[in-house]
């Protein structure tokens, strides 16, 4: 059987969520069925390391989909094209996108509908495509996957599309993320906090990722805390982050904000496992890596009350509302002074990432797909 996917997220050094949940799970699907040949739908040059296996096929098919009209081109024109040709079997999309002009049984990844409750995060532009094609990409593909319960019924609600079409595969977690030792800990704060204590953000400076308000909250609990702490900010800036540099800009502390950055998982995985918590309370996440890695690290979680968060972090956070600065800034308090409850929270944390990996993730990925092959 010909399997064709759509791998125009797996770019060398700029895989984001989507982008390590089509790499995890497809370096083990293709490696685990040999029997099987995938093409590898690439919008540009791609790296040598994407192609896992010998039964990959590895196709470059233009345009680069940098906009929403080019989204439109590859897909609706360039892959059709490209499908027929190469007589592909089964079309499968991690990023959610799809031909609609598709005459092969075909499943998408949708990890979450953000910009169906959020539209004003978005450019126009963007904004119009997703709020018109996504629907109709749920409502032509024969099946879903997608990495909540929270996404699974947000979807069919919204879609009108029936539950039973859709299969939940929560995501992994990078095995390089594990504990750091005493000397670790102290390099890491040394290299970027003075070594001070720090409470730690991951994500990409999107809207709704609450940047400006974590800020704000750390600010308040700067003026309370029991001593000097920092917070770390890993990620790079997307659009429409004028509000978080106005922010900034008027923080009391924000001499005690540190930002790296982009950083490669093995400096990720050191400043994570050497902060004080997870400070993570996006206003919607259809999942949340961070907190698997942070669990994975033994540091404990405060995150928001909304959505999929409390699904996936169980017992391991506390929360908060993410649209009150107080009840954030009294999270980070309750973590800096109640060592019991950062012990707790570690303990339980170490339970539920045992529920949590990519082999878990590759194995359902596929036996939804199986779903699918033609008689």
């Amino acid at each position: 059987m010909i399997i064709a996917v759509n791998t125009r997220l797996l770019l060398k050094d700029r895989l984001e969520g989507i982008g390590w949940f089509s790499y995890e799970t497809l370096k083990r699907i293709t490696n685990q069925h040999p029997e099987h040949t995938f093409l590898f739908l690439f919008d540009r040059p791609y790296d040598p390391g994407f192609i896992f296996s010998e039964n990959i096929i590895p196709l470059v098919i233009a345009p680069r989909t940098r906009h929403p009209l080019l989204w439109y081109t590859w897909f609706e024109w360039s892959l059709p094209r490209i499908l027929k040709k190469h007589r592909a079997s089964i079309f499968f999309s991690p990023d959610g996108y799809m031909p609609l002009r598709l005459e092969i049984p075909s499943m998408i990844a949708i990890h979450d509908i953000n910009f169906h409750h959020r539209p004003g995060d978005l450019p126009p532009s963007s904004r119009f495509y997703y709020r018109k094609y996504f629907p109709l990409f749920a409502s032509h593909s024969d099946r879903i996957v997608t990495v909540s319960e929270y996404s699974r019924k947000d979807i069919a609600d919204s879609y009108g599309v029936s539950p039973d079409k859709i299969d939940v595969v929560y995501n992994g977690v990078n095995q390089l993320f594990s504990p750091l030792n005493q000397e670790g800990l102290t390099r890491v704060r040394n290299e970027y906090t003075e070594g001070l204590p720090y409470y730690i953000f991951v994500g990409s400076f999107h809207p709704r990722k609450n940047l400006a308000r974590l800020m704000k909250a750390f600010d308040l609990f700067r003026d309370q805390s029991p001593g000097a702490y920092k917070l770390v900010i890993v990620g790079e800036k997307m659009f429409m982050t004028g509000d978080i540099d106005k922010t900034y800009t008027k923080l009391k502390h924000k001499g005690d904000i540190v930002f790296t950055g982009r950083l490669s998982p093995e400096k990720l995985r050191d400043v994570m496992g050497a902060a004080s918590g997870l400070t993570f309370v996006p206003l919607f996440e259809g999942f949340g890596i961070p907190l698997l890695e942070a669990m994975n690290c033994d540091i404990p979680i405060l995150t928001s009350n909304v959505t999929s968060l409390p699904e996936i972090a169980g017992k391991s956070a506390i929360y908060c509302d993410p649209l009150d600065i107080q009840d954030i800034s009294k999270g980070m308090l309750s973590l800096a002074t109640q060592p019991d409850l950062q012990k707790a929270l570690v303990s339980e944390g170490r339970k539920r990432r045992e529920s949590f990996s990519w082999d878990l993730t590759a194995d359902k990925v596929w036996k939804s797909l199986v779903k699918i092959i033609p008689a």
